[in-house]
């Protein structure tokens, strides 16, 4: 499986790490991927540290384990940078995209000794921007699409488009804030070094 991507994310519960990891596992498989989208839960209440995971191929995935050298990370709360050792087995191949507002010293050195590629966005201006409150998951999740090139951004686009209309079918009014979302993450994803 020489096409193999893996994704690591990391969040606090509440924040939508796990539903972002799903919903790109959906995009993923509306493009004609094979995928997997799964959480891992501590303790599970509001604001722990959560980690959910996605592989995605255009081949079956065979292995059923967690990720353990992903090609890119996901952080949705740079708080936990002080807290998780976000890079652990983080190939330098890959890239990590954290939200935050840090300067990229900053984070490299928060980073300790990861040399791999660094993005990041301010996911919370984003979704205020575009939402009117803070949910970090829908401007992360464009941000990935971004950095990893998984699928084309116009398919993506559409694909959440399409997925927004189900999902807030009762709430149509939440659609325009996430597609602006998602649009302006695209746009506003910065690498770093």
């Amino acid at each position: 499986m020489n096409d193999l991507i893996e994704i690591r994310w990391h969040g606090r519960g509440g924040q939508g790490a796990k539903t972002a990891s799903l919903l790109l596992a959906d995009a993923a498989f509306n493009t004609g991927k094979y995928i997997q989208g799964f959480p891992e839960y501590g303790p599970e209440r509001m604001g722990a540290p959560i980690t959910a995971y996605n592989r995605i191929s255009s081949t079956p995935i065979t292995i059923h384990s967690n990720i353990y050298e992903p090609d890119y990370v996901v952080v949705v709360d740079d708080g936990l940078l002080d807290v998780v050792d976000v890079t652990a087995g983080l190939k330098e191949s890959g890239a990590i995209v954290i939200n935050t507002t840090k300067t990229g010293d900053e984070l490299k050195s928060k980073l300790k000794d990861y040399k791999g590629s660094i993005y990041t966005i301010d996911a919370r201006k984003v979704s205020i921007e575009a939402l009117g409150k803070y949910f970090p998951n829908t401007p992360m999740l464009a941000a990935i699409v971004k950095v990893s090139g998984i699928m084309n951004e116009d398919d993506f686009v559409k694909d959440m488009e399409g997925s927004f209309k189900h999902k807030f079918a009762k709430k149509p009014e939440v659609i325009e804030g996430n597609m602006k979302a998602i649009k302006l993450a695209l746009e506003q994803v910065t690498k770093i070094n």
